[in-house]
């Protein structure tokens, strides 16, 4: 019998905003949502009312009902929900980070390595229709050899509510860098080929959220004060990679400069610039047909919905056995780049990253 993707019966553990945003997306896409999973009534309530689907509040019994599960708990929490699903060979989606340490990054790596499911993290900026035409003109040379990416992730006013797991270090693992820098870090390796990385240099700073009174606009979440965040909220970084090839980091929930989503990958043949949020991309060349002249080449494309092609690929993996293998190894580089940057901001100094 052949296997769609309606025959996969799939959970959800985290049963806030973003399981909510999984589980729209999953019934767009007919797959089978038979269960969630939360800690808190409240959420398993409004969950249980809004998909007529089973809650639980211990995930283990969610297991024994489904074959695949996402996972979009605060990241303290990846490791055991993570970890307890590839010991059961269950197919993962795992929101990003991969955890909110680098140790608890590696043993769920390693418990991945020994499982037969499907494993994938929800790096669902990849799946941009702007980011896909970057790679293939990557893929087919026309930009040459790739020697360095700018990468920004960049809001002027977004820091979440103080007091929110978001701001918390025990359970996020960091701010800003761990929020949005994985996404930017994920990026530019994703469109360099993931390289290997030979040392970082970083400033993770807490410039907004540590103060008593500022003008913030708003907030995701309610404000709990200053004493309620002890995170980054902002971080500059240089990556250097063992090939050459390098990237510069800026990533920020709060900054008095102007938003900036903006990623440029210069090439020795051409360079492509995209804003990440507005999809307006262009590609730099210069040319020597006739009189020498430098060519700018805007490209227009649809924006679509990144996370529902993200749960596209992900089902697609399991449907066809094509188990995306590198997933779970490329976000684990990710977090040594980030426990990097934030090692070489208490250290002032750079630091070596360990790729084994």
């Amino acid at each position: 019998m052949t296997l769609n993707r309606t025959d996969i019966k799939t959970g959800i553990v985290g049963l806030g905003n973003i399981g909510h945003y999984h589980a729209e997306r999953l019934v767009d896409q007919n797959v089978s949502l038979v269960g969630g999973m939360d800690v808190a009534t409240e959420a398993r309530t409004r969950f249980a009312t809004r998909y007529d689907a089973d809650v639980y509040d211990d995930h283990r019994d969610l297991y024994d009902t489904v074959d695949a599960i996402i996972i979009t708990t605060p990241n303290k929490y990846h490791e055991q929900y993570a970890i307890d699903a590839f010991e059961r060979d269950l197919h993962v989606l795992l929101e990003k980070p991969l955890a909110h340490s680098l140790e608890s990054a590696k043993r769920i790596a390693n418990a991945a390595r020994d499982s037969s499911g499907h494993a994938m993290v929800g790096f669902n900026n990849r799946f941009a229709n702007t980011v896909q035409i970057v790679k293939n003109r990557i893929d087919r040379g026309d930009l040459g050899r790739l020697v360095h990416v700018e990468a920004n992730y960049v809001r002027r006013r977004g820091i979440p509510g103080r007091g929110s797991w978001f701001t918390r270090r025990q359970i996020a693992g960091g701010g800003a860098l761990i929020d949005l820098g994985v996404h930017a870090i994920d990026l530019a390796l994703y469109l360099l080929e993931y390289p290997r990385v030979a040392e970082v240099t970083g400033t993770t700073r807490g410039e907004f959220g540590p103060r008593e009174e500022y003008t913030y606009l708003e907030m995701w979440a309610e404000d709990a004060g200053p004493a309620g965040f002890d995170v980054d909220d902002s971080a500059s970084a240089f990556v250097r990679c063992e090939n050459d090839v390098s990237i510069t980091l800026e990533v920020a929930w709060a900054t008095n400069r102007p938003a900036n989503h903006e990623f440029i990958i210069r090439g020795t043949d051409s360079a492509a610039r995209f804003d990440l949020l507005e999809g307006d991309l262009s590609f730099h060349s210069a040319n020597s047909i006739g009189p020498d002249h430098l060519e700018d080449t805007s490209v227009k494309t649809n924006q679509n919905d990144t996370h529902s092609a993200e749960q596209q690929a992900f089902f697609d993996g399991i449907v066809t056995d094509d188990t995306d293998d590198d997933s779970i190894s490329q976000a684990l580089s990710v977090q040594r780049i980030i426990d990097g940057i934030y090692r070489s901001s208490e250290n002032r100094q750079t630091v070596a990253v360990d790729n084994e």
